[in-house]
């Protein structure tokens, strides 16, 4: 089992439980410290070696001391968590919020391939999320954010 300092926590995050925002109005509040929390966006990382590549960078942010690590919610990712014994909470909304959701990747300005990407696998994806063994859950209520539970 990786080793934890206390207090360190990474989070797989479902899209648009506010993990950027976390960060940005976070460190830019006074009440975080820079280098406190990170948002390790998946879609930087090269596919072809995926998620290899983004485990390792995972295990160097745990290293580095980051208190806070979001990362991606895929289900490639999750594995990978699990098999490399790294502990996670896993954050996603209630089911019954596909609408509120979809309302927040427009306004956000998400591309419209994403969020139909979303409508299309909203149910799967978040029955597949809540049965997720080898984490803990925090499941999301309407109007609520990553801020709100962590």
């Amino acid at each position: 089992m990786k080793e934890f300092k206390i207090g360190q926590e990474v989070i797989s995050a479902f899209p648009g439980t506010g993990k950027s925002e976390y960060i940005r109005l976070g460190e830019g509040s006074g009440y975080m410290p820079q280098g406190f929390a990170c948002d390790s966006d998946s879609s930087k990382f090269d596919k072809s070696e995926f998620p290899k590549n983004y485990i390792e960078h995972i295990k160097r942010r745990i290293n580095d001391g980051y208190a806070r690590i979001f990362i991606s919610s895929h289900k490639e990712v999750r594995e990978a968590l699990v098999s490399n014994e790294i502990e996670f909470t896993l954050v996603y909304p209630e089911i019954g919020l596909k609408d509120e959701y979809l309302k927040r990747y427009k306004e956000r300005g998400s591309p419209q391939s994403f969020i139909d990407l979303i409508s299309e696998k909203w149910d799967s994806w978040i029955n597949e999320l809540s049965n997720q063994k080898g984490c803990k859950h925090k499941v999301l209520k309407s109007n609520e954010f990553l801020s709100n539970v962590c």
